[in-house]
């Protein structure tokens, strides 16, 4: 029996109406309509949250971490996302949002952009090895990767071996906390403010690594209302730390690219469209590409769907606070001692995803797939999702596993009743003569 692989995007059976609309839009074919209601296929979720975006019953919801998880440690550090700040549009000074979070609850706070700057370094250093990939594609967005693990895993390779902006932050964040108060790292919880629910995903299940640095993640729309009646920026000077412009910038789309390697470089945001441009990529129609930075969310982590503010909006106000800030570099605010001192590379190879396998014997596989594209030839090819399955493709691999037939098709259906009772008529007639 398969192990049951965590996940923060869950399903509210009381609520779904089977209305279909996921269907069109998971990007991993992962959810079905079965009984009356969405079902979610374990192994296919990549978390990206499109349904939750797309569910107008709200039966689709992600499981964070409640303000009450930090009762369970002495210490406290919150990591705020980059784009924790662009809630905020009227706020210029991230030091009033810092300490607000200090207000509802937590010890310390330590910013996930200075995570991004020493990832910048260590990317850049990759970029520089003679025998690396291109493009090289960036590891930060955990939705991104677990799609490549299951629609793409010939790109495995690509993807770049350094850790996740927050995880380097989470290993920094109780490192200097634990040196400065002399403390037990047992002591210290490490909470990611997240935007999305692919983060608390990766928390639980690390990619590239076995354990996290964090022990949990909280959502930036459940708090944004109690952290928002603390911010004042009144007699707030902004912090003093090594933090700068760029990492503060990987909370957009683009940011990180501008960061990393501006020159011969690819952003692309909306999971849709990153999953168009893997398969250029996959096909080698980009290889003079250097860099690739995907963003599951449209705009970047400030349009994941834990933000409260419009996308748009957060991003301009993200620019804004951006080109605010004084101008540094990475390169002069991280040390080469202090890239030293924590493990920055993933350790543990990214395995695909055999989510998509009709069978793990080949030869039992290409028979399905012949049995498959048989049934294929049998349906209509609207692709209109009343089967519960998101395309006829889709149907006819559900079909050859055993999870439907042929006749849950309605157009079939509807043809094979209007077969029947032309063939009663024509029994009828018959019998009178």
């Amino acid at each position: 029996m398969k192990e049951r692989r965590y996940h923060s995007v869950r399903l509210d059976k009381s609520q779904c109406r089977a209305c279909t609309n996921c269907l069109k839009h998971c990007p991993t074919e992962a959810i079905r309509v079965r009984g009356g209601r969405a079902h979610i296929i374990d192994e296919r979720c990549i978390d990206c949250g499109e349904c939750i975006r797309i569910c107008e019953y709200h039966a689709k919801f992600a499981v964070t971490d409640p303000l009450s998880a930090l009762e369970q440690y002495k210490y406290t550090i919150a990591l705020p996302a980059p784009s924790l700040y662009s809630q905020f549009k009227h706020v210029k000074n991230r030091a009033a949002i810092l300490e607000a979070l200090k207000k509802i609850g937590f010890t310390d706070v330590f910013e996930v952009a200075r995570g991004a700057d020493i990832a910048t370094r260590a990317i850049r250093d990759r970029l520089e090895k003679p025998d690396a990939p291109r493009p090289l594609i960036s590891s930060a967005c955990p939705t991104v990767v677990r799609l490549i693990q299951v629609r793409f895993p010939s790109l495995i390779d690509n993807i770049v071996d350094v850790r996740q902006p927050m995880e380097i932050a989470g290993m920094v964040a109780k490192d200097e906390f634990c040196k400065k108060n002399g403390c037990d790292p047992e002591d210290v919880g490490c909470f990611f403010i997240t935007p999305c629910p692919a983060k608390m995903t990766a928390i639980h299940n690390p990619i590239g690594h076995k354990t996290s640095a964090f022990a949990g993640a909280i959502s930036i729309l459940d708090i944004y209302g109690k952290l928002r009646s603390y911010v004042n920026e009144q007699m707030m000077e902004e912090p003093d730390n090594d933090t700068t412009p760029l990492g503060v910038g990987w909370g957009t789309s683009s940011g990180e690219a501008m960061a990393v390697c501006p020159g011969n470089s690819l952003c692309v945001d909306g999971i849709q469209n990153v999953s168009r441009v893997l398969e250029e990529i996959e096909n080698d129609k980009l290889s003079d590409l250097v860099y690739f930075e995907g963003n599951a969310c449209m705009g970047g982590c400030v349009g994941g769907p834990l933000m409260f503010e419009n996308n748009y909006v957060a991003k301009t106000s993200l620019r804004k606070l951006v080109d605010a800030m004084p101008k540094s570099d990475p390169a002069d605010r991280v040390s080469r001692s202090l890239m030293q001192r924590y493990p920055l590379y993933t350790d543990q190879e990214i395995e695909p995803n055999s989510a998509m396998q009709l069978d793990e014997n080949i030869a039992v596989a290409i028979q399905k797939m012949d049995h498959m594209n048989e049934i294929l030839d049998r349906l209509p090819g609207y692709d209109c999702g009343s089967c519960g399955s998101p395309t006829c493709r889709t149907f006819a691999e559900d079909i050859v596993r055993g999870y439907c037939g042929e006749l849950d098709c309605i157009h079939i259906l509807k043809e094979r009743i209007r077969t029947m009772a032309q063939q009663m008529v024509e029994l009828a007639q018959t019998k009178r003569e």
